[in-house]
Protein backbone atom coordinates (compact mmCIF):
# COMPACT_ATOMS: atom_id res chain seq x y z
CA UNK A 1 0.00 0.00 0.00
CA UNK A 2 1.87 3.04 -1.41
CA UNK A 3 1.49 6.82 1.17
CA UNK A 4 0.55 8.25 -3.00
CA UNK A 5 -2.16 6.15 -3.34
CA UNK A 6 -3.66 6.39 0.32
CA UNK A 7 -3.54 10.42 -0.79
CA UNK A 8 -5.55 9.84 -3.35
CA UNK A 9 -8.22 7.68 -1.51
CA UNK A 10 -8.59 10.84 0.68
CA UNK A 11 -9.25 12.67 -2.05
CA UNK A 12 -11.78 10.74 -3.97
CA UNK A 13 -13.23 10.33 -0.36
CA UNK A 14 -13.41 14.29 0.04
CA UNK A 15 -14.97 15.22 -2.90
CA UNK A 16 -17.18 12.08 -3.42
CA UNK A 17 -16.53 12.12 -7.04
CA UNK A 18 -13.75 10.56 -9.30
CA UNK A 19 -13.61 13.68 -12.45
CA UNK A 20 -13.55 16.38 -9.87
CA UNK A 21 -10.81 14.23 -7.64
CA UNK A 22 -8.90 13.43 -10.92
CA UNK A 23 -8.85 17.16 -11.74
CA UNK A 24 -7.23 18.15 -8.18
CA UNK A 25 -4.86 15.41 -8.14
CA UNK A 26 -3.62 16.02 -11.87
CA UNK A 27 -4.11 11.95 -12.95
CA UNK A 28 -6.45 10.93 -15.65
CA UNK A 29 -9.78 9.82 -14.53
CA UNK A 30 -8.87 5.76 -15.78
CA UNK A 31 -5.74 6.29 -13.81
CA UNK A 32 -7.40 7.09 -10.43
CA UNK A 33 -10.32 4.40 -11.08
CA UNK A 34 -7.72 2.19 -11.05
CA UNK A 35 -5.36 2.97 -8.51
CA UNK A 36 -8.50 3.03 -6.44
CA UNK A 37 -10.00 -0.11 -7.73
CA UNK A 38 -6.14 -2.25 -7.14
CA UNK A 39 -6.29 -0.13 -3.44
CA UNK A 40 -10.15 -2.40 -3.10
CA UNK A 41 -8.25 -5.21 -4.57
CA UNK A 42 -5.00 -5.58 -2.18
CA UNK A 43 -7.23 -4.71 1.00
CA UNK A 44 -10.17 -7.19 -0.02
CA UNK A 45 -13.32 -4.81 0.25
CA UNK A 46 -15.44 -2.02 -1.28
CA UNK A 47 -14.20 0.97 -0.24
CA UNK A 48 -17.59 3.13 -2.11
CA UNK A 49 -20.62 2.55 -2.98
CA UNK A 50 -20.85 3.69 -6.40
CA UNK A 51 -23.76 5.53 -8.41
CA UNK A 52 -24.24 7.69 -11.83
CA UNK A 53 -23.44 10.70 -10.33
CA UNK A 54 -21.21 10.30 -7.09
CA UNK A 55 -19.64 8.01 -4.93
CA UNK A 56 -19.75 7.60 -1.29
CA UNK A 57 -17.84 5.45 1.50
CA UNK A 58 -18.67 2.10 2.59
CA UNK A 59 -18.21 1.39 6.20
CA UNK A 60 -15.13 -0.30 4.92
CA UNK A 61 -14.13 3.00 3.46
CA UNK A 62 -15.05 5.08 6.37
CA UNK A 63 -12.27 2.92 8.37
CA UNK A 64 -9.73 3.26 5.81
CA UNK A 65 -10.18 6.95 6.12
CA UNK A 66 -9.72 7.37 9.12
CA UNK A 67 -6.46 5.38 9.16
CA UNK A 68 -5.21 7.05 6.11
CA UNK A 69 -5.73 10.43 7.88
CA UNK A 70 -3.31 9.50 10.61
CA UNK A 71 -0.46 8.00 8.17
CA UNK A 72 -0.55 10.69 5.59
CA UNK A 73 -0.14 13.01 8.75
CA UNK A 74 2.36 10.88 10.54
CA UNK A 75 3.96 10.47 6.93
CA UNK A 76 4.46 14.03 6.80
CA UNK A 77 5.48 15.20 10.32
CA UNK A 78 8.44 12.79 9.74
CA UNK A 79 9.25 14.32 6.54
CA UNK A 80 9.23 18.19 8.39
CA UNK A 81 11.17 16.59 11.42
CA UNK A 82 13.98 14.93 8.76
CA UNK A 83 13.89 18.06 6.86
CA UNK A 84 15.12 20.19 9.28
CA UNK A 85 16.98 17.97 11.48
CA UNK A 86 19.96 20.02 11.60
CA UNK A 87 18.80 23.12 12.71
CA UNK A 88 16.26 24.76 14.95
CA UNK A 89 13.45 25.06 13.28
CA UNK A 90 10.57 22.95 11.54
CA UNK A 91 6.98 22.17 13.07
CA UNK A 92 6.76 21.42 16.76
CA UNK A 93 2.56 19.34 17.60
CA UNK A 94 1.25 19.69 20.76
CA UNK A 95 -1.58 18.33 22.36
CA UNK A 96 -3.84 20.54 24.92
CA UNK A 97 -7.08 20.07 27.43
CA UNK A 98 -8.97 23.93 27.59
CA UNK A 99 -6.49 24.64 30.25
CA UNK A 100 -5.26 28.31 32.28
CA UNK A 101 -1.82 26.64 32.10
CA UNK A 102 -1.92 27.42 28.40
CA UNK A 103 -1.26 30.87 29.27
CA UNK A 104 2.24 29.36 30.44
CA UNK A 105 2.64 27.52 27.45
CA UNK A 106 1.80 30.73 25.47
CA UNK A 107 4.93 32.07 27.40
CA UNK A 108 6.78 29.59 26.50
CA UNK A 109 6.73 29.49 22.57
CA UNK A 110 6.62 33.45 22.50
CA UNK A 111 9.97 33.11 24.33
CA UNK A 112 11.28 30.13 21.94
CA UNK A 113 10.02 31.70 18.69
CA UNK A 114 12.11 34.96 19.52
CA UNK A 115 15.23 33.25 19.72
CA UNK A 116 14.17 30.57 17.39
CA UNK A 117 11.52 32.05 14.07
CA UNK A 118 11.40 29.30 11.86
CA UNK A 119 9.74 27.35 14.31
CA UNK A 120 6.03 26.96 14.63
CA UNK A 121 3.55 25.26 16.58
CA UNK A 122 0.74 22.97 15.61
CA UNK A 123 -1.72 22.91 18.66
CA UNK A 124 -4.39 20.27 18.87
CA UNK A 125 -7.40 20.61 21.50
CA UNK A 126 -8.50 16.88 23.61
CA UNK A 127 -9.07 15.71 26.73
CA UNK A 128 -6.12 13.41 28.35
CA UNK A 129 -6.95 10.21 27.00
CA UNK A 130 -7.07 12.09 23.21
CA UNK A 131 -3.92 13.40 23.54
CA UNK A 132 -2.02 10.52 25.06
CA UNK A 133 -3.39 8.20 22.07
CA UNK A 134 -1.89 10.87 19.60
CA UNK A 135 1.35 10.84 21.38
CA UNK A 136 1.68 7.00 21.60
CA UNK A 137 0.72 7.10 17.27
CA UNK A 138 3.38 9.71 17.20
CA UNK A 139 1.24 12.75 15.70
CA UNK A 140 2.10 14.77 18.63
CA UNK A 141 5.48 15.73 20.46
CA UNK A 142 4.46 16.69 23.69
CA UNK A 143 0.90 17.19 25.56
CA UNK A 144 -0.39 19.64 28.40
CA UNK A 145 -2.29 17.41 30.54
CA UNK A 146 -4.20 17.77 33.89
CA UNK A 147 -3.61 15.82 36.85
CA UNK A 148 -4.35 13.06 37.94
CA UNK A 149 -2.84 11.14 35.25
CA UNK A 150 -0.80 8.29 34.34
CA UNK A 151 2.19 9.01 33.47
CA UNK A 152 4.36 6.17 33.64
CA UNK A 153 5.31 6.24 30.10
CA UNK A 154 6.32 9.34 29.82
CA UNK A 155 8.86 12.17 30.66
CA UNK A 156 7.28 15.16 32.17
CA UNK A 157 7.58 18.86 33.62
CA UNK A 158 5.26 20.11 35.82
CA UNK A 159 3.70 23.33 35.47
CA UNK A 160 3.43 25.84 38.36
CA UNK A 161 0.08 26.35 37.88
CA UNK A 162 -2.82 25.61 39.63
CA UNK A 163 -6.35 24.32 37.84
CA UNK A 164 -9.34 25.40 39.91
CA UNK A 165 -12.82 23.32 39.71
CA UNK A 166 -16.06 24.84 40.52
CA UNK A 167 -19.56 24.48 38.93
CA UNK A 168 -21.16 26.39 35.97
CA UNK A 169 -25.04 26.62 36.86
CA UNK A 170 -27.85 28.47 34.96
CA UNK A 171 -28.12 31.97 36.32
CA UNK A 172 -31.69 31.30 37.38
CA UNK A 173 -30.90 28.86 39.20
CA UNK A 174 -31.21 28.90 43.18
CA UNK A 175 -27.45 27.72 43.10
CA UNK A 176 -26.50 30.52 41.37
CA UNK A 177 -27.17 33.44 44.77
CA UNK A 178 -24.34 30.72 46.43
CA UNK A 179 -20.43 32.21 47.38
CA UNK A 180 -19.63 28.59 47.53
CA UNK A 181 -21.02 25.34 46.06
CA UNK A 182 -20.72 22.11 48.53
CA UNK A 183 -21.07 18.46 48.18
CA UNK A 184 -23.78 18.52 49.95
CA UNK A 185 -25.40 21.36 47.57
CA UNK A 186 -25.21 19.14 44.18
CA UNK A 187 -26.92 16.53 45.84
CA UNK A 188 -29.67 15.11 43.74
CA UNK A 189 -28.45 17.35 41.09
CA UNK A 190 -27.52 15.98 37.15
CA UNK A 191 -24.13 17.06 36.27
CA UNK A 192 -22.21 17.31 32.95
CA UNK A 193 -18.38 16.21 34.01
CA UNK A 194 -15.36 16.03 31.59
CA UNK A 195 -14.51 13.35 30.08
CA UNK A 196 -12.21 10.74 31.05
CA UNK A 197 -12.19 8.04 34.01
CA UNK A 198 -9.05 9.93 36.43
CA UNK A 199 -10.81 13.19 36.77
CA UNK A 200 -14.02 12.22 37.14
CA UNK A 201 -12.59 9.91 39.90
CA UNK A 202 -11.22 12.96 41.45
CA UNK A 203 -14.61 14.37 41.11
CA UNK A 204 -16.49 11.49 42.69
CA UNK A 205 -13.87 11.54 45.63
CA UNK A 206 -14.44 15.04 46.32
CA UNK A 207 -18.38 14.49 46.23
CA UNK A 208 -17.91 12.18 48.41
CA UNK A 209 -20.82 10.66 50.31
CA UNK A 210 -22.86 12.58 48.21
CA UNK A 211 -21.33 10.51 45.06
CA UNK A 212 -24.19 7.82 45.20
CA UNK A 213 -26.62 10.84 45.08
CA UNK A 214 -25.89 12.32 41.47
CA UNK A 215 -26.65 11.02 38.10
CA UNK A 216 -24.57 12.08 35.03
CA UNK A 217 -26.53 13.22 32.86
CA UNK A 218 -23.57 13.92 30.00
CA UNK A 219 -19.87 14.24 29.47
CA UNK A 220 -18.15 16.25 27.37
CA UNK A 221 -14.78 17.18 26.57
CA UNK A 222 -14.94 21.02 24.98
CA UNK A 223 -16.65 23.57 27.95
CA UNK A 224 -18.03 25.50 25.12
CA UNK A 225 -20.24 22.47 23.92
CA UNK A 226 -21.33 20.96 27.58
CA UNK A 227 -21.71 24.95 28.63
CA UNK A 228 -24.61 25.02 26.13
CA UNK A 229 -26.21 21.82 27.17
CA UNK A 230 -26.28 23.54 30.79
CA UNK A 231 -27.31 26.79 29.66
CA UNK A 232 -30.80 24.83 28.06
CA UNK A 233 -31.14 22.69 31.64
CA UNK A 234 -29.47 19.66 31.17
CA UNK A 235 -27.51 19.85 34.12
CA UNK A 236 -24.67 21.48 36.61
CA UNK A 237 -21.14 21.29 34.98
CA UNK A 238 -18.53 20.39 37.40
CA UNK A 239 -15.43 21.93 35.01
CA UNK A 240 -12.57 24.01 35.58
CA UNK A 241 -12.47 27.81 35.84
CA UNK A 242 -11.03 30.03 32.19
CA UNK A 243 -10.67 32.88 31.33
CA UNK A 244 -13.48 32.99 29.22
CA UNK A 245 -17.59 33.50 30.42
CA UNK A 246 -20.08 31.63 28.83
CA UNK A 247 -23.60 33.42 28.58
CA UNK A 248 -26.75 32.54 30.69
CA UNK A 249 -24.21 30.61 33.43
CA UNK A 250 -22.55 31.44 36.52
CA UNK A 251 -18.94 30.04 37.73
CA UNK A 252 -19.24 29.19 41.30
CA UNK A 253 -16.06 27.98 43.42
CA UNK A 254 -16.24 24.51 44.83
CA UNK A 255 -15.70 24.13 48.99
CA UNK A 256 -13.92 22.57 50.06
CA UNK A 257 -11.84 23.97 47.54
CA UNK A 258 -10.35 21.65 44.50
CA UNK A 259 -7.40 22.05 42.33
CA UNK A 260 -5.39 19.96 39.93
CA UNK A 261 -2.27 20.41 38.68
CA UNK A 262 -0.77 20.20 35.19
CA UNK A 263 2.23 18.37 33.36
CA UNK A 264 4.06 18.74 29.91
CA UNK A 265 4.72 14.83 28.82
CA UNK A 266 6.58 13.29 26.25
CA UNK A 267 7.41 9.98 25.11
CA UNK A 268 10.39 8.39 26.89
CA UNK A 269 13.12 7.28 24.59
CA UNK A 270 11.53 9.50 21.76
CA UNK A 271 14.35 10.65 19.09
CA UNK A 272 13.23 14.60 18.73
CA UNK A 273 13.92 17.13 15.99
CA UNK A 274 16.41 19.77 17.08
CA UNK A 275 13.51 22.07 17.53
CA UNK A 276 11.52 20.09 19.81
CA UNK A 277 14.60 18.99 21.78
CA UNK A 278 15.35 22.79 22.26
CA UNK A 279 12.12 23.54 23.35
CA UNK A 280 11.84 20.92 25.32
CA UNK A 281 15.16 22.45 27.68
CA UNK A 282 13.29 25.75 26.97
CA UNK A 283 10.77 24.44 29.00
CA UNK A 284 12.99 22.88 31.48
CA UNK A 285 14.89 26.11 32.09
CA UNK A 286 11.72 28.40 32.08
CA UNK A 287 10.47 26.16 35.19
CA UNK A 288 14.15 25.83 37.15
Amino acid sequence: MELRVLKYFLMVAREENITKAAQLLHVTQPTLSRQIAQLEEELGVKLFQRSNHNIILTDDGMRLKRRAQEIVALAEKTKRDFSHHDEVSGTISIGSGELKSMQFLSEAIVSFRRKYPGVNFEIYSGNSDSIKERIERGLLDLGLLIEPVDIGKYDFVRTNIQEEWGVFVQETSPLAEKEYITPKDLAGVPLILSVGTLVQNHIYQWLGEYANENNIAATGNLLYNIAILARNGVGAIIGLKLDAKYEGLKYIPLSPKLESGTVLVWKKTQIFSQSTEGFIRHLKEMLK
